[in-house]
């Protein structure tokens, strides 16, 4: 999920900064063009954290700054297709709740949730289990797994992340440590 990856790209340091065409100028410029954005085959970068190479300068006409490819060192947040992950819920809507994992939001759609039918309370904030006082709302804590995903370098905003939390072992944390204590009684696990 989180990885330390090498990385290159293009920075313009500005006309004013060009007498400190340093590492840590760089790192700052990078820090600033990046962090947040979403790359197809990198992830989510989350920190430019070392830069080792500074090439040449480059003057683009009718541009201020002087552009120069860097390589460097950046940790990024890429979760793997069927990664088990824990997260909390961020909001929660009439098809499902959003989940943060790391510095990205997934979808966790109301089909996977719990085998029960439940129902959105907006009231509340909260989705509710008509057959058990089960409910899933905003700060649960959850474990799900990563089932869908789809990255949208232009608009990082517009990717999207599928979560299910219907097979066992998942759901909200509550629900899984009634299960246990239930197993450790004697009783037979409930599906959520």
């Amino acid at each position: 999920m989180y990885k330390r990856v090498r990385l290159k790209d293009t920075v313009e340091v500005p006309p004013e900064h060009l007498a400190d065409v340093s590492r840590d100028r760089v790192r700052k410029l990078l820090q600033d063009k990046l962090e947040g954005r979403m790359d197809e085959d990198a992830g989510s970068v989350v920190s430019v954290i070392e830069v080792h190479e500074i090439g040449d300068g480059a003057v683009l006409p009718n541009r201020p700054g002087v552009y120069y490819q860097a390589e460097f060192d950046a940790v990024t947040f890429d979760p793997d297709m069927q990664e088990v992950v824990d997260g909390n819920v961020v909001e929660v809507v009439e098809f499902g709740a959003f989940v943060g994992i790391g510095p990205v939001d997934g979808l966790l759609h109301v089909s996977q949730i719990s085998d029960e039918y439940l129902a959105y309370d907006g009231e509340n904030q909260q989705l509710a289990s008509t057959e058990s006082s089960d409910t899933l709302g905003v700060d649960d804590p959850v474990r799900v797994r990563v089932v869908t995903k789809s990255i949208d370098e232009r608009n990082p905003r517009d990717s999207k992340i599928g979560l299910t939390a219907k097979q066992p072992g998942l759901g909200k944390h509550e629900w899984l440590e009634a299960d246990v204590r239930r197993r450790s009684e004697g009783a037979p696990a409930e599906g959520n």
